[in-house]
């Protein structure tokens, strides 16, 4: 039978609100053998990993064609695109699924409730935390070629003397091609002072390279790439069938953003029931009634998840869903028996029974 434990509830509340992720609960006198828990509601995260490009024209873009035959960036831009989806799954509170469940006088079963005050087990001291989910994890912008020693080292006396840019250009192009010769020179055998070691020979070449990219990064540009990751989360009203919601966006120029944020195109999840839970049957095929004073739980639903960002299909998982079930009960007397106490391990995510037997 549910019950409405105020006082119960807020001293189990507080019992909770520390650091530990789970908390040992046993029933006793003090308790009057009762402990108090709530059921979860199955909540939706999904996860868009954004990909940012800022590109930034060279300093010589309009000579690029004339010196070196490249197509270069010739306007500074920022564009945000979506790199990947993950949808994942959590349990949340259920304020309205508060239960007390009732045990013998005299026993002394107990319970492990995770931060949420969802049940984890009870009679089961051995219960493993499921290891988050692996989410991508933003990744800041690395320096550009110009930005690096490489391209200090490049410029030559004449080109920081030059006030022209025309002439920068010139000597910058005739920088290129001594830099491509003298590496030639040094593969070839017919450099005058080469390295005689392999890693020096490495070190050399690596330098003349990052030094060429960076003179040629001045006429065809730039690009930095970076990403962000922001976790936007729908919990199901268990009623319809089907639900599609925008749960956020990804503007062009701001990435990942509010959901009533028009400037970006929208995340859009679809959720469709492919089972509800069901009350169990007997031997017979009948329901089986709730026992009384039963430990509830649920028997979930299960949903398809799936993911479209214009138009195009970023994830497709299928989950179970708490609210798409119903609550059923546990009777507590077979965890008080003395010969044979039972022990249950649940599911946090919806409520439902993982494991069950006797010790």
């Amino acid at each position: 039978m549910k019950h409405q434990l105020t006082a119960l509830l807020l001293a189990a509340a507080a019992m909770t609100a520390g650091a530990q992720t789970t908390q040992k609960f046993t029933a006793s006198k003090l308790n009057e053998y009762g402990l108090v828990y709530n059921l979860p509601l199955t909540a939706v995260d999904v996860t868009v990993e954004a990909e940012k490009t800022v590109s930034t024209p060279g300093e010589f873009y309009k000579y690029c064609s004339k010196y070196l035959g490249i197509k270069p960036i010739t306007e500074p831009s920022t564009v945000w695109t979506v790199k990947s989806v993950t949808v994942t799954t959590r349990g949340v509170a259920d304020e309205k699924e508060a239960y007390l469940v009732q045990f013998k006088n005299g026993s002394t079963p107990f319970m492990i409730l995770d931060e949420h005050n969802f049940p984890l087990t009870v009679n089961d001291e051995d219960y493993e935390v499921q290891p988050s989910p692996q989410l991508p994890e933003a990744v800041a912008a690395r320096p550009t070629i110009l930005e690096t020693a490489a391209a200090r080292q490049a410029m030559t006396e004449d080109m920081l003397r030059s006030t022209s840019t025309a002439k920068r250009a010139e000597l910058a192009a005739a920088r290129i091609y001594e830099l491509r010769q003298s590496r030639s020179d040094i593969m070839s055998g017919n450099a005058d002072q080469a390295p005689t070691d392999g890693e020096g020979l490495k070190l050399v070449l690596a330098g003349l390279q990052q030094q060429e990219d960076a003179l040629t990064a001045m006429f065809t540009g730039t690009r930095q790439v970076s990403t962000a990751v922001r976790t936007y989360t729908y919990v199901p009203d268990g009623v319809d069938d089907s639900n599609r919601v925008t749960v956020g966006r990804v503007s062009l120029t701001d990435g990942p953003v509010d959901a009533d944020d028009l400037s970006g195109v929208p995340v859009v999840l679809s959720v469709n029931v492919t089972s509800r839970g069901k009350i169990p049957v007997n031997d017979k095929g009948e329901e089986k009634r709730f026992p009384k004073g039963g430990l509830a739980y649920r028997v979930p639903g299960s949903a398809s998840l799936q993911i479209e960002v214009e138009g195009e299909v970023m994830a497709d998982v299928d989950a179970g869903i708490a609210q798409y079930g119903i609550v059923f009960g546990i009777d507590p007397d077979m965890f008080t028996d003395k010969k044979a106490p039972a022990y249950v391990v649940f599911d946090a995510q919806t409520g439902a029974i993982r494991e069950i037997g006797t010790r």
